[in-house]
């Protein structure tokens, strides 16, 4: 694995990037970089967690005391639940 892939993946910025490859140009460093199965696996359970965590959030905001909440929004979409539908 390149080393500027490993540098993103430890939370490096673009910024961070370039300076540590001695890079003036932010066309030049993406170039370098690259993505295979793991990270995309890795992005993918990030974002699963991130809608989770809104989607519960959201649950607990329209929950209403001593009412029996079952997961009403189990089977609508995350868009849908942003527009409030």
């Amino acid at each position: 694995m390149p080393g500027h892939t490993l540098s993103t993946r430890s939370g490096a910025t673009l910024k961070d990037t370039m300076v540590r490859a001695g890079q003036s140009s932010a066309r030049a460093a993406p170039i370098d970089q690259h993505s295979d199965d793991d990270r995309q696996q890795e992005v993918a359970a990030g974002l699963d967690a991130t809608v989770r965590r809104a989607r519960q959030e959201v649950q607990e905001a329209a929950a209403v005391p001593g009412e029996d909440t079952d997961d009403p929004d189990e089977h609508r979409s995350g868009r849908d639940l942003a527009r409030g539908e």
